[in-house]
């Protein structure tokens, strides 16, 4: 009897399942919210088809309850801010035809792009992506009408602790990445970031302030790799610079490369701060 493989697919299934149940819970407490708040039933169904975005549709739904419709716009726009850096990322994996762009963008979530980068690159990420933001969207709009549905029974989401089940899902999602120590670091000076700031600024520019981080990290890394060999810019990134000979040019020496003369404009001078002694060239004394 042949045993089946499991799939890539059943993996993201399962996990997805997880997120998703916490996802169609805090759906019925939207719209059960939603109703509460004087919005009807159909408007709820519709924002959540059309913005897909809990955390600005918690945050909207005040927002118009208190009269104040733009408010309720600018404030979704700015939460939702950090999708830019999401699009960044994913744009490969999601495609490059409109279609698929235009419906990516869409469905992409945190807990869709953790699913994502948790994979490798190649198909299975596109998969994975497809599968998750499909499936997490499902999930949300189904949450949503029965939340309708039931009015206000299902109550205030934070009572049941609901509110917590999306960053717990989204840490347990992310910590596999996080085996490298240059990504800890840069993680954990993110979350600090965060944390000191949301007391002060509107919600979501503390999160696109720790992505600052991130962000110099990946513009480094990017001059790192188009930097010419046997730069000091690649010195900097890897290799070592090294003198000659006395007389001889200095040269950087890249891992698993041999050395590579530089010029010797580039090496610091004897005389420059913070710098030692140069042993003397071709025809020039050593200092008594």
């Amino acid at each position: 009897m042949r045993t089946p493989e499991r799939t890539p697919e059943a993996g993201v299934l399962r996990d997805v399942a997880a997120i998703g149940a916490a996802m169609v819970a805090v759906g019925v407490s939207f719209g059960a919210v939603a109703v509460a708040a004087g919005i009807p039933g159909w408007a709820a169904v519709t924002m959540s088809v059309v913005v897909y975005a809990g955390g600005a549709q918690f945050m909207a739904v005040g927002l118009l309850a208190a009269g104040s419709p733009v408010a309720a716009v600018l404030a979704g726009l700015l939460l939702n801010a950090r999708h830019l850096p999401f699009g960044l990322t994913l744009g490969e994996t999601i495609g490059r035809r409109l279609r698929d762009r235009l419906l990516g963008s869409h469905l992409m979530t945190d807990e869709a792009t953790a699913f994502t980068l948790a994979r490798p690159p190649g198909a299975d990420r596109r998969r994975a992506f497809w599968l998750a933001g499909v499936l997490l969207f499902l999930a949300w709009n189904v949450g949503t009408v029965l939340g309708v549905l039931v009015g206000g029974v299902a109550g205030d989401p934070a009572a049941l602790g609901l509110d917590a089940a999306f960053p717990a899902g989204l840490i347990a999602l992310l910590l596999p990445s996080l085996r490298d120590p240059e990504t800890r670091r840069v993680a954990l000076a993110g979350a600090v970031v965060a944390v000191l700031t949301t007391p002060l600024l509107p919600a979501g520019l503390p999160v696109l302030l720790a992505l600052a981080g991130p962000g110099l990290l990946a513009v480094q890394r990017i001059r790192a790799r188009s930097a010419p060999a046997g730069t000091p810019e690649a010195a900097a990134h890897g290799g070592t610079l090294k003198t000659s000979a006395p007389g001889g040019l200095p040269q950087i020496v890249a891992p698993g490369s041999g050395p590579v003369p530089v010029d010797v404009h580039d090496v610091p001078r004897a005389d420059a701060p913070g710098t030692g002694p140069v042993p003397a060239g071709r025809g020039e004394k050593e200092p008594c």
